[in-house]
């Protein structure tokens, strides 16, 4: 039987009466099952419930990855870098707090970090399904990596369009001043 609030919420909306799950389970509830079909105001409804439930038990990583999943959902990045951040500090044995604050930063683009933290999160995995999760976003960080824009390489000399350039202007400008 769920014993706080926040659990009371989740499996109060994930199961009908009386079918309830055996043993407590570290798969993140409902709203993170499917982000796209949760309105704003069920996400504001869940971040308050979680804000609660990390305020009541501050020790607890699962709750602060929660938390910030769902800031990151709301489009607040940079509490969800803090909430995820401390989740990790907190308990660095935590796989989902490693993976979801590395997929942040992959999803900001911060490739580089998501990169570090995602293999953090791959030394962290415990079984084969943790395990090809962390997989499947590395290789996807390291295909945006190698795929990605690429800074231009200045190598040639500008001298030549630039020159091209004055001779347009000059001659736009002896135009411009003939036909008047």
């Amino acid at each position: 039987m769920p014993s706080t609030a926040l659990e009371r919420i989740h499996t109060a909306a994930a199961f009908p009466a009386g079918a309830l799950p055996a043993g407590p389970s570290r798969i993140p509830p409902i709203p993170w099952r499917d982000p796209h079909s949760v309105s704003s105001e069920d996400l504001a409804l869940h971040i308050s419930a979680l804000e609660k439930a990390c305020a009541e038990n501050p020790r607890s990583a699962d709750l602060k990855t929660c938390l910030g999943m769902a800031y990151a959902m709301n489009l607040e990045a940079y509490k969800s870098m803090d909430v995820l951040e401390a989740a990790v500090k907190q308990d660095e044995q935590h796989f989902f707090a490693q993976l979801k604050l590395a997929e942040l930063f992959y999803r900001l683009r911060a490739l580089p970090k998501a990169e570090e933290e995602t293999v953090k999160a791959l030394n962290l995995a415990q079984n084969g399904w943790e395990l090809s999760l962390a997989r499947k976003q590395l290789q996807e960080i390291r295909r945006l990596t190698r795929e990605g824009t690429q800074k231009p390489q200045w190598t040639k000399s500008l001298k030549r369009p630039v020159l091209l350039m004055c001779f347009m202007a000059s001659v736009l400008g002896i135009l411009t001043a003939v036909t008047k």
